[in-house]
Protein backbone atom coordinates (compact mmCIF):
# COMPACT_ATOMS: atom_id res chain seq x y z
CA UNK A 1 0.00 0.00 0.00
CA UNK A 2 1.10 3.25 -0.86
CA UNK A 3 1.85 5.36 2.37
CA UNK A 4 3.74 9.20 2.88
CA UNK A 5 6.65 8.36 4.29
CA UNK A 6 5.34 10.10 7.90
CA UNK A 7 3.10 7.69 7.42
CA UNK A 8 5.86 4.98 7.27
CA UNK A 9 7.91 6.21 9.81
CA UNK A 10 4.97 5.34 11.98
CA UNK A 11 3.91 2.50 10.85
CA UNK A 12 7.50 0.99 11.21
CA UNK A 13 7.62 2.10 14.57
CA UNK A 14 4.48 -0.23 15.27
CA UNK A 15 5.88 -3.05 13.34
CA UNK A 16 8.69 -3.17 15.31
CA UNK A 17 6.57 -3.37 19.31
CA UNK A 18 7.16 -0.18 19.96
CA UNK A 19 4.42 1.17 22.31
CA UNK A 20 5.36 4.65 23.72
CA UNK A 21 8.10 7.32 22.25
CA UNK A 22 9.06 10.66 24.20
CA UNK A 23 9.43 13.80 22.34
CA UNK A 24 8.37 17.84 21.18
CA UNK A 25 6.98 18.75 17.64
CA UNK A 26 8.46 21.36 15.55
CA UNK A 27 7.72 22.02 11.76
CA UNK A 28 10.11 19.74 10.60
CA UNK A 29 8.57 16.51 11.72
CA UNK A 30 4.80 18.54 11.69
CA UNK A 31 3.97 15.34 9.27
CA UNK A 32 5.45 12.19 11.27
CA UNK A 33 3.10 13.98 14.54
CA UNK A 34 -0.10 14.01 11.90
CA UNK A 35 0.56 10.35 11.50
CA UNK A 36 1.01 10.31 15.47
CA UNK A 37 -2.32 11.35 15.84
CA UNK A 38 -3.83 8.69 13.22
CA UNK A 39 -1.69 6.04 15.13
CA UNK A 40 -2.48 7.97 18.73
CA UNK A 41 -4.77 4.87 19.89
CA UNK A 42 -1.89 2.25 19.11
CA UNK A 43 1.15 4.34 20.02
CA UNK A 44 1.47 6.71 22.94
CA UNK A 45 3.54 9.82 22.07
CA UNK A 46 4.65 11.40 26.10
CA UNK A 47 4.76 14.96 25.01
CA UNK A 48 7.94 16.34 27.54
CA UNK A 49 9.06 19.91 28.51
CA UNK A 50 12.27 19.84 26.39
CA UNK A 51 13.48 17.51 23.96
CA UNK A 52 16.61 16.55 26.11
CA UNK A 53 14.01 15.35 28.92
CA UNK A 54 12.42 13.47 25.98
CA UNK A 55 15.80 12.05 25.53
CA UNK A 56 16.45 10.76 28.68
CA UNK A 57 13.01 9.39 29.16
CA UNK A 58 13.56 7.14 26.41
CA UNK A 59 16.84 6.25 27.50
CA UNK A 60 15.03 5.50 31.35
CA UNK A 61 12.87 3.42 29.03
CA UNK A 62 15.64 1.62 27.79
CA UNK A 63 17.51 0.98 30.89
CA UNK A 64 14.43 -0.27 32.52
CA UNK A 65 13.51 -2.45 29.72
CA UNK A 66 16.32 -3.58 27.55
CA UNK A 67 14.61 -2.69 24.39
CA UNK A 68 15.12 0.48 22.55
CA UNK A 69 13.88 3.90 24.06
CA UNK A 70 12.66 5.97 20.87
CA UNK A 71 12.69 9.76 21.28
CA UNK A 72 11.61 12.16 18.13
CA UNK A 73 12.31 15.95 17.67
CA UNK A 74 12.47 18.64 15.20
CA UNK A 75 15.37 20.06 13.30
CA UNK A 76 17.94 22.67 14.20
CA UNK A 77 17.50 23.03 17.88
CA UNK A 78 15.19 20.22 18.39
CA UNK A 79 17.97 18.05 17.03
CA UNK A 80 20.73 19.50 19.12
CA UNK A 81 19.05 19.75 22.00
CA UNK A 82 18.75 15.60 22.21
CA UNK A 83 22.87 15.85 21.91
CA UNK A 84 23.30 15.71 25.68
CA UNK A 85 20.52 12.64 25.73
CA UNK A 86 22.41 10.31 22.92
CA UNK A 87 25.94 11.06 24.44
CA UNK A 88 24.73 9.80 27.55
CA UNK A 89 22.80 7.13 26.54
CA UNK A 90 26.02 6.28 24.35
CA UNK A 91 28.83 6.36 26.91
CA UNK A 92 26.64 3.64 28.72
CA UNK A 93 25.88 1.60 25.96
CA UNK A 94 22.08 2.08 25.78
CA UNK A 95 20.25 0.97 22.94
CA UNK A 96 18.12 4.43 21.98
CA UNK A 97 16.47 5.62 18.20
CA UNK A 98 16.41 8.66 17.51
CA UNK A 99 14.68 10.32 14.94
CA UNK A 100 14.88 13.60 13.65
CA UNK A 101 13.36 15.82 10.81
CA UNK A 102 14.97 18.25 8.73
CA UNK A 103 14.86 20.91 6.17
CA UNK A 104 13.79 19.38 2.88
CA UNK A 105 16.89 17.91 0.69
CA UNK A 106 16.92 21.03 -1.83
CA UNK A 107 17.47 23.31 1.00
CA UNK A 108 20.31 21.17 2.66
CA UNK A 109 23.63 22.98 2.76
CA UNK A 110 21.51 26.82 2.32
CA UNK A 111 21.78 27.61 5.87
CA UNK A 112 17.56 27.73 6.07
CA UNK A 113 15.25 28.37 8.99
CA UNK A 114 16.65 25.70 11.39
CA UNK A 115 18.97 23.76 9.47
CA UNK A 116 21.47 21.76 10.87
CA UNK A 117 23.85 18.84 10.31
CA UNK A 118 23.04 15.98 13.03
CA UNK A 119 24.32 13.13 11.68
CA UNK A 120 27.61 15.26 11.50
CA UNK A 121 26.86 16.83 15.31
CA UNK A 122 25.93 12.97 16.23
CA UNK A 123 28.58 10.85 14.43
CA UNK A 124 30.87 10.46 17.44
CA UNK A 125 27.98 9.44 20.32
CA UNK A 126 26.15 6.99 17.67
CA UNK A 127 26.67 3.56 16.90
CA UNK A 128 25.50 4.65 13.60
CA UNK A 129 23.24 7.14 12.06
CA UNK A 130 22.05 7.71 8.58
CA UNK A 131 20.34 10.75 6.45
CA UNK A 132 17.54 9.40 4.71
CA UNK A 133 18.01 10.70 1.28
CA UNK A 134 15.44 8.54 -1.17
CA UNK A 135 11.88 7.82 0.38
CA UNK A 136 12.46 3.95 -0.93
CA UNK A 137 15.00 3.69 2.03
CA UNK A 138 12.92 4.57 4.64
CA UNK A 139 11.87 1.69 6.31
CA UNK A 140 14.47 -0.55 6.24
CA UNK A 141 16.46 2.15 7.39
CA UNK A 142 14.71 2.62 10.29
CA UNK A 143 14.58 -1.32 10.77
CA UNK A 144 18.06 -1.15 10.55
CA UNK A 145 18.16 1.21 13.20
CA UNK A 146 16.70 -1.11 15.51
CA UNK A 147 18.78 -3.85 14.54
CA UNK A 148 21.94 -2.11 15.37
CA UNK A 149 20.83 -0.48 18.55
CA UNK A 150 19.96 -3.87 20.40
CA UNK A 151 23.16 -6.33 18.17
CA UNK A 152 26.46 -6.51 20.10
CA UNK A 153 27.11 -3.63 21.93
CA UNK A 154 23.66 -1.97 22.66
CA UNK A 155 24.10 2.53 21.98
CA UNK A 156 22.06 5.03 20.05
CA UNK A 157 21.23 4.91 16.71
CA UNK A 158 20.06 8.45 14.98
CA UNK A 159 18.01 8.48 11.78
CA UNK A 160 17.25 11.93 9.83
CA UNK A 161 14.14 12.27 8.06
CA UNK A 162 13.92 15.38 5.62
CA UNK A 163 10.54 16.91 5.18
CA UNK A 164 10.55 16.05 1.45
CA UNK A 165 10.60 12.36 2.22
CA UNK A 166 8.03 12.63 4.82
CA UNK A 167 5.73 13.97 2.48
CA UNK A 168 6.30 11.84 -0.61
CA UNK A 169 4.35 8.48 -1.20
CA UNK A 170 5.69 4.88 -1.19
CA UNK A 171 5.14 1.06 -0.96
CA UNK A 172 4.96 0.12 2.38
CA UNK A 173 4.83 -3.51 3.28
CA UNK A 174 5.05 -4.39 6.51
CA UNK A 175 7.83 -6.63 7.86
CA UNK A 176 8.35 -8.83 11.27
CA UNK A 177 10.32 -7.08 14.46
CA UNK A 178 13.88 -7.20 13.56
CA UNK A 179 16.08 -9.35 15.53
CA UNK A 180 19.30 -8.59 17.29
CA UNK A 181 22.81 -10.07 15.47
CA UNK A 182 22.69 -13.38 16.82
CA UNK A 183 25.50 -13.45 19.98
CA UNK A 184 28.71 -15.34 19.88
CA UNK A 185 30.86 -16.81 22.74
CA UNK A 186 34.41 -15.97 22.61
CA UNK A 187 36.81 -18.34 20.72
CA UNK A 188 37.38 -21.51 22.60
CA UNK A 189 41.45 -21.11 22.81
CA UNK A 190 40.94 -17.86 24.09
CA UNK A 191 38.43 -19.49 27.00
CA UNK A 192 40.74 -22.24 27.58
CA UNK A 193 44.07 -19.93 28.62
CA UNK A 194 41.58 -17.90 30.59
CA UNK A 195 40.32 -21.09 32.60
CA UNK A 196 44.15 -21.93 33.06
CA UNK A 197 44.49 -18.40 34.42
CA UNK A 198 41.95 -18.58 36.71
CA UNK A 199 42.72 -22.04 38.07
CA UNK A 200 45.84 -20.93 39.10
CA UNK A 201 44.53 -18.16 41.18
CA UNK A 202 44.72 -17.92 44.94
CA UNK A 203 42.85 -14.84 45.21
CA UNK A 204 40.13 -14.18 42.54
CA UNK A 205 37.90 -11.63 41.90
CA UNK A 206 34.45 -11.14 40.13
CA UNK A 207 33.99 -7.68 38.85
CA UNK A 208 30.87 -7.21 36.50
CA UNK A 209 29.46 -3.59 34.72
CA UNK A 210 26.94 -2.89 32.44
CA UNK A 211 27.28 -5.26 30.03
CA UNK A 212 26.79 -8.23 31.96
CA UNK A 213 23.07 -6.76 32.60
CA UNK A 214 22.63 -6.50 28.67
CA UNK A 215 23.77 -9.77 27.91
CA UNK A 216 21.42 -11.36 31.21
CA UNK A 217 23.95 -13.45 32.37
CA UNK A 218 23.31 -12.91 36.27
CA UNK A 219 22.91 -17.11 36.63
CA UNK A 220 26.41 -17.87 35.17
CA UNK A 221 28.18 -15.17 36.84
CA UNK A 222 26.96 -16.55 40.49
CA UNK A 223 27.72 -20.12 39.05
CA UNK A 224 31.36 -19.17 38.37
CA UNK A 225 31.88 -17.18 41.79
CA UNK A 226 30.47 -20.21 43.58
CA UNK A 227 32.77 -22.56 41.26
CA UNK A 228 35.89 -20.57 42.11
CA UNK A 229 35.15 -19.49 45.84
CA UNK A 230 35.48 -15.75 44.27
CA UNK A 231 33.97 -12.35 45.67
CA UNK A 232 31.96 -9.99 43.42
CA UNK A 233 32.29 -6.41 42.72
CA UNK A 234 30.65 -4.29 40.25
CA UNK A 235 30.85 -0.75 38.72
CA UNK A 236 28.52 2.00 39.45
CA UNK A 237 26.84 0.60 35.60
CA UNK A 238 26.54 -2.82 36.84
CA UNK A 239 24.42 -1.72 40.33
CA UNK A 240 21.29 -4.05 40.71
CA UNK A 241 22.77 -6.86 38.34
CA UNK A 242 23.01 -9.60 41.30
CA UNK A 243 20.48 -8.97 44.39
CA UNK A 244 22.49 -6.61 46.70
CA UNK A 245 22.33 -8.90 49.61
CA UNK A 246 24.46 -11.79 47.87
CA UNK A 247 26.75 -13.04 50.63
CA UNK A 248 29.67 -12.88 47.73
CA UNK A 249 28.60 -9.61 46.27
CA UNK A 250 31.18 -6.72 48.29
CA UNK A 251 29.01 -4.16 46.77
CA UNK A 252 30.17 -1.30 44.08
CA UNK A 253 34.30 -0.76 43.08
CA UNK A 254 35.82 2.61 42.25
CA UNK A 255 36.60 6.47 43.59
CA UNK A 256 33.39 6.62 45.81
CA UNK A 257 33.01 2.43 46.35
CA UNK A 258 32.69 0.25 49.43
CA UNK A 259 36.22 -0.16 50.99
CA UNK A 260 36.05 -3.86 50.94
CA UNK A 261 35.26 -3.83 47.73
CA UNK A 262 37.58 -1.74 46.03
CA UNK A 263 40.41 -3.28 48.51
CA UNK A 264 39.77 -6.65 47.80
CA UNK A 265 40.07 -6.15 43.89
CA UNK A 266 43.29 -4.23 44.35
CA UNK A 267 44.58 -7.35 46.76
CA UNK A 268 43.49 -10.09 44.00
CA UNK A 269 46.12 -12.40 41.78
CA UNK A 270 43.09 -12.75 38.89
CA UNK A 271 40.59 -10.12 38.26
CA UNK A 272 37.23 -12.13 35.93
CA UNK A 273 36.24 -8.64 34.22
CA UNK A 274 32.35 -9.00 32.77
CA UNK A 275 31.42 -6.18 30.14
CA UNK A 276 32.97 -3.56 31.89
CA UNK A 277 35.32 -0.98 30.91
CA UNK A 278 38.91 0.47 33.39
CA UNK A 279 37.52 3.79 33.06
CA UNK A 280 39.77 6.50 35.61
CA UNK A 281 36.78 5.98 38.57
CA UNK A 282 37.60 2.34 38.58
CA UNK A 283 41.73 2.27 38.51
CA UNK A 284 42.52 5.48 39.99
CA UNK A 285 46.44 5.67 38.88
CA UNK A 286 46.01 3.21 36.22
CA UNK A 287 50.34 2.64 37.13
CA UNK A 288 49.48 1.45 40.48
CA UNK A 289 46.05 -0.48 40.06
CA UNK A 290 46.18 -3.94 41.23
CA UNK A 291 49.84 -4.74 40.03
CA UNK A 292 49.65 -7.95 41.40
CA UNK A 293 46.88 -9.57 39.39
CA UNK A 294 46.19 -10.65 36.17
CA UNK A 295 43.24 -9.85 33.93
CA UNK A 296 40.87 -12.00 32.43
CA UNK A 297 38.52 -10.18 30.70
CA UNK A 298 35.37 -10.61 28.61
CA UNK A 299 33.27 -7.93 26.05
CA UNK A 300 30.89 -8.06 22.97
CA UNK A 301 33.10 -5.08 22.15
CA UNK A 302 36.68 -6.16 21.14
CA UNK A 303 37.98 -2.69 21.38
CA UNK A 304 37.27 -2.43 25.65
CA UNK A 305 40.04 -5.43 25.91
CA UNK A 306 43.13 -4.04 26.77
CA UNK A 307 41.96 -0.83 26.38
CA UNK A 308 42.87 1.19 29.80
CA UNK A 309 44.29 -2.33 31.51
CA UNK A 310 46.34 -4.76 29.60
CA UNK A 311 44.70 -8.04 29.57
CA UNK A 312 47.07 -11.46 30.56
CA UNK A 313 43.64 -12.96 28.26
CA UNK A 314 41.02 -11.02 26.29
CA UNK A 315 38.18 -12.71 25.24
CA UNK A 316 35.57 -11.39 23.19
CA UNK A 317 32.42 -12.61 22.89
CA UNK A 318 28.84 -12.55 24.22
CA UNK A 319 28.99 -12.30 28.24
CA UNK A 320 26.72 -15.16 28.75
CA UNK A 321 27.69 -17.33 26.02
CA UNK A 322 31.50 -16.60 27.10
CA UNK A 323 30.52 -17.89 30.74
CA UNK A 324 28.50 -20.83 30.07
CA UNK A 325 31.71 -22.58 28.59
CA UNK A 326 34.34 -21.02 30.64
CA UNK A 327 32.16 -22.35 34.14
CA UNK A 328 32.17 -25.55 32.08
CA UNK A 329 36.55 -25.77 32.19
CA UNK A 330 37.36 -24.00 35.48
CA UNK A 331 38.32 -26.15 38.25
CA UNK A 332 36.03 -26.42 41.85
CA UNK A 333 38.39 -24.19 44.31
CA UNK A 334 38.04 -23.44 47.85
CA UNK A 335 39.84 -20.21 48.86
CA UNK A 336 39.48 -20.28 52.87
CA UNK A 337 42.72 -17.85 53.87
CA UNK A 338 41.09 -15.05 51.27
CA UNK A 339 37.97 -15.44 51.96
CA UNK A 340 39.35 -15.15 55.76
CA UNK A 341 40.96 -11.58 54.39
CA UNK A 342 37.88 -10.73 52.64
CA UNK A 343 36.19 -10.84 55.68
CA UNK A 344 38.50 -8.20 57.40
CA UNK A 345 37.96 -6.01 54.63
CA UNK A 346 34.31 -5.89 55.79
CA UNK A 347 35.50 -5.59 58.98
CA UNK A 348 37.30 -2.60 58.49
CA UNK A 349 34.51 -0.92 56.38
CA UNK A 350 31.85 -1.66 58.83
CA UNK A 351 34.43 0.34 61.31
CA UNK A 352 34.42 2.97 59.09
CA UNK A 353 30.89 3.45 57.75
CA UNK A 354 28.81 6.17 59.14
CA UNK A 355 26.84 5.63 62.23
CA UNK A 356 25.95 8.74 63.15
CA UNK A 357 21.85 9.33 64.13
CA UNK A 358 19.81 11.96 62.81
CA UNK A 359 19.37 12.66 59.12
CA UNK A 360 22.21 12.10 57.78
CA UNK A 361 22.42 11.20 54.03
CA UNK A 362 22.96 7.55 54.45
CA UNK A 363 20.23 7.23 57.44
CA UNK A 364 18.03 8.98 54.63
CA UNK A 365 18.74 6.59 51.67
CA UNK A 366 18.54 3.40 54.11
CA UNK A 367 14.74 4.81 55.30
CA UNK A 368 14.20 5.01 51.57
CA UNK A 369 15.25 1.93 51.16
CA UNK A 370 12.66 0.31 53.54
CA UNK A 371 10.41 1.80 51.28
CA UNK A 372 11.15 -0.25 48.53
CA UNK A 373 10.03 -2.97 46.60
CA UNK A 374 12.14 -5.57 44.41
CA UNK A 375 10.21 -3.95 41.26
CA UNK A 376 10.78 -0.25 42.10
CA UNK A 377 13.12 1.36 39.57
CA UNK A 378 15.33 3.95 41.38
CA UNK A 379 16.85 6.75 39.07
CA UNK A 380 19.54 9.14 40.12
CA UNK A 381 20.91 12.86 39.24
CA UNK A 382 24.49 12.61 39.26
CA UNK A 383 26.40 13.77 42.58
CA UNK A 384 27.14 12.96 45.74
CA UNK A 385 23.32 11.56 46.53
CA UNK A 386 23.93 9.20 43.24
CA UNK A 387 26.90 7.75 45.23
CA UNK A 388 25.04 7.76 48.80
CA UNK A 389 22.81 6.19 46.52
CA UNK A 390 24.61 3.36 44.93
CA UNK A 391 26.36 2.60 48.34
CA UNK A 392 23.38 2.60 49.90
CA UNK A 393 20.16 1.29 48.26
CA UNK A 394 19.27 -2.95 48.33
CA UNK A 395 18.19 -4.02 44.72
CA UNK A 396 16.68 -7.79 44.14
CA UNK A 397 16.00 -7.38 40.15
CA UNK A 398 18.31 -6.24 37.18
CA UNK A 399 17.80 -3.08 35.39
CA UNK A 400 15.85 -1.17 38.75
CA UNK A 401 19.34 1.20 39.31
CA UNK A 402 19.17 3.75 36.63
CA UNK A 403 22.13 6.19 36.37
CA UNK A 404 24.49 8.22 34.44
CA UNK A 405 27.67 6.54 34.75
CA UNK A 406 30.45 7.83 31.54
CA UNK A 407 29.00 11.08 30.92
CA UNK A 408 27.69 12.01 34.48
CA UNK A 409 24.62 14.15 33.61
CA UNK A 410 23.60 16.37 36.05
CA UNK A 411 19.66 17.12 34.41
CA UNK A 412 19.43 12.93 33.74
CA UNK A 413 16.97 11.68 36.69
CA UNK A 414 13.59 13.20 36.21
CA UNK A 415 13.05 12.24 32.28
CA UNK A 416 14.92 8.96 33.13
CA UNK A 417 12.70 8.38 36.03
CA UNK A 418 9.47 8.85 33.88
CA UNK A 419 10.58 6.63 30.92
CA UNK A 420 11.47 3.99 33.71
CA UNK A 421 8.26 4.29 35.37
CA UNK A 422 6.18 4.45 32.32
CA UNK A 423 7.93 1.16 31.18
CA UNK A 424 7.56 -0.95 34.15
CA UNK A 425 4.19 0.59 35.33
CA UNK A 426 5.96 0.58 39.33
CA UNK A 427 5.57 3.52 41.24
CA UNK A 428 9.20 4.99 40.59
CA UNK A 429 11.61 7.11 42.43
CA UNK A 430 14.35 9.89 41.99
CA UNK A 431 17.32 10.17 43.96
CA UNK A 432 18.37 14.09 43.46
CA UNK A 433 20.17 17.15 44.53
CA UNK A 434 19.13 20.54 44.76
CA UNK A 435 22.08 20.94 42.02
CA UNK A 436 20.79 18.40 39.54
CA UNK A 437 17.82 18.96 39.83
CA UNK A 438 17.58 22.40 38.91
CA UNK A 439 18.69 21.16 35.63
CA UNK A 440 15.57 19.26 35.01
CA UNK A 441 12.86 20.42 37.17
CA UNK A 442 10.72 21.53 34.17
CA UNK A 443 9.75 17.70 33.59
CA UNK A 444 7.84 18.24 36.78
CA UNK A 445 5.49 19.45 33.79
CA UNK A 446 5.21 16.26 32.13
CA UNK A 447 5.17 14.07 35.28
CA UNK A 448 2.27 15.99 36.43
CA UNK A 449 0.29 15.85 32.98
CA UNK A 450 0.86 12.13 32.88
CA UNK A 451 -0.02 11.63 36.61
CA UNK A 452 3.76 9.87 36.72
CA UNK A 453 3.63 8.02 39.92
CA UNK A 454 6.89 9.46 41.51
CA UNK A 455 8.59 10.35 44.52
CA UNK A 456 11.26 12.71 44.02
CA UNK A 457 13.82 12.46 47.23
CA UNK A 458 15.55 15.98 46.84
CA UNK A 459 18.85 16.09 49.20
CA UNK A 460 19.19 19.47 49.51
CA UNK A 461 22.03 21.15 51.45
CA UNK A 462 22.16 24.04 49.26
CA UNK A 463 25.12 23.45 47.39
CA UNK A 464 26.98 21.79 44.57
CA UNK A 465 27.88 19.04 47.17
CA UNK A 466 30.27 16.64 45.11
CA UNK A 467 32.70 19.90 43.63
CA UNK A 468 32.35 21.95 47.43
CA UNK A 469 33.70 18.35 48.54
CA UNK A 470 36.72 18.37 46.26
CA UNK A 471 37.62 22.24 47.12
CA UNK A 472 36.78 21.18 50.59
CA UNK A 473 39.85 18.03 50.51
CA UNK A 474 42.29 19.75 47.66
CA UNK A 475 41.93 23.29 47.03
CA UNK A 476 41.97 25.13 50.84
CA UNK A 477 37.98 25.56 50.66
CA UNK A 478 38.15 28.27 48.33
CA UNK A 479 33.98 27.66 47.26
CA UNK A 480 34.13 29.11 44.18
CA UNK A 481 30.29 29.27 42.43
CA UNK A 482 29.48 25.97 44.53
CA UNK A 483 27.53 28.01 47.50
CA UNK A 484 23.81 28.00 45.68
CA UNK A 485 22.39 30.64 47.41
CA UNK A 486 19.61 30.42 45.65
CA UNK A 487 16.13 31.70 47.38
CA UNK A 488 13.70 28.52 45.77
CA UNK A 489 11.18 26.94 47.49
CA UNK A 490 11.13 23.50 46.01
CA UNK A 491 7.87 22.85 47.94
CA UNK A 492 6.17 25.79 46.44
CA UNK A 493 7.29 25.24 43.11
CA UNK A 494 6.18 21.61 42.98
CA UNK A 495 2.94 22.89 44.00
CA UNK A 496 2.92 25.67 41.25
CA UNK A 497 3.55 22.62 38.81
CA UNK A 498 0.58 20.78 40.14
CA UNK A 499 2.83 17.94 42.07
CA UNK A 500 2.64 17.38 46.17
CA UNK A 501 5.56 17.94 47.84
CA UNK A 502 6.56 18.72 51.42
CA UNK A 503 9.55 19.36 53.47
CA UNK A 504 10.95 17.54 56.26
CA UNK A 505 13.93 17.97 58.29
CA UNK A 506 14.25 14.78 60.59
CA UNK A 507 14.42 11.69 59.90
CA UNK A 508 10.51 10.20 61.34
CA UNK A 509 9.32 12.80 59.15
CA UNK A 510 10.92 11.63 56.34
CA UNK A 511 10.04 8.41 57.12
CA UNK A 512 6.07 9.43 57.49
CA UNK A 513 6.07 11.72 54.27
CA UNK A 514 7.89 8.28 52.34
CA UNK A 515 5.19 6.80 53.02
CA UNK A 516 2.53 9.17 51.98
CA UNK A 517 4.47 9.64 48.40
CA UNK A 518 4.66 6.14 48.00
CA UNK A 519 0.86 6.32 48.78
CA UNK A 520 0.00 8.58 45.50
CA UNK A 521 -0.39 8.14 42.46
CA UNK A 522 1.10 11.01 41.03
CA UNK A 523 4.42 13.12 41.62
CA UNK A 524 5.33 13.89 45.24
CA UNK A 525 8.47 15.81 45.99
CA UNK A 526 9.92 15.25 49.58
CA UNK A 527 12.77 18.50 49.95
CA UNK A 528 15.04 17.15 52.65
CA UNK A 529 17.58 19.42 54.17
CA UNK A 530 20.67 18.32 54.74
CA UNK A 531 24.42 19.45 55.52
CA UNK A 532 26.13 21.46 53.33
CA UNK A 533 29.51 19.52 54.35
CA UNK A 534 28.36 15.94 53.96
CA UNK A 535 31.10 14.06 52.37
CA UNK A 536 30.66 10.95 50.24
CA UNK A 537 32.92 8.73 51.64
CA UNK A 538 35.32 6.80 50.96
CA UNK A 539 37.16 8.10 47.81
CA UNK A 540 40.40 8.30 45.69
CA UNK A 541 42.70 11.62 45.83
CA UNK A 542 42.60 13.12 42.45
CA UNK A 543 45.80 10.38 40.79
CA UNK A 544 45.59 8.41 43.85
CA UNK A 545 45.59 4.51 43.97
CA UNK A 546 43.58 2.08 46.25
CA UNK A 547 46.47 2.38 48.73
CA UNK A 548 45.38 6.26 49.25
CA UNK A 549 41.94 6.08 49.23
CA UNK A 550 40.37 8.49 52.22
CA UNK A 551 37.72 6.57 54.42
CA UNK A 552 37.35 9.50 56.75
CA UNK A 553 37.55 13.00 57.19
CA UNK A 554 41.29 13.66 58.12
CA UNK A 555 42.49 10.95 56.45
Amino acid sequence: MKLTGADIVVRTLLEQGVTTVFGYPGGQVIHIYDALYKHRDELRHVLTAHEQGAAHAADGWARATGKPGVVIATSGPGATNLVTGIATAFLDSIPMVAITGNVPNNQIGTDSFQEIDITGITLPITKHNYFVGEIEDLADTIREAFRLAVSGRPGPVLVDVPKDIQIAMYDYEPQPPVVPDPPHPAKEERVREAAECINAAHRPFLYFGGGLIASGAQEELLALAEKIDAPIGCSLMGVSGIPTDHPRFLGMQGMHGHYACSTAMHRSDCIIALGTRFNDRVTGDRTKFAKGAKLVQIDVDGSELSKNVAAACGMRGDVKLTLQRLVELVSPAEHPEWRGTLEGFRNTEAESRDVRTGLTPRNALLTLDRHLTEATPVATDVGQHQMWAAQTLSFRKPRRFISSGGLGTMGFGMGAAMGAQMATGEHAVLVTGDGSFGMNLNELATAVTNRVPLTILLLNNGVLGMVRQWQTLFFEKHYSNTILERQTDFVKLAEAFGAKAERVDTLDGLDEALGRAFGYEGPYLIDCLIGEDEFVLPMLPPGGSMDDMITKVGD
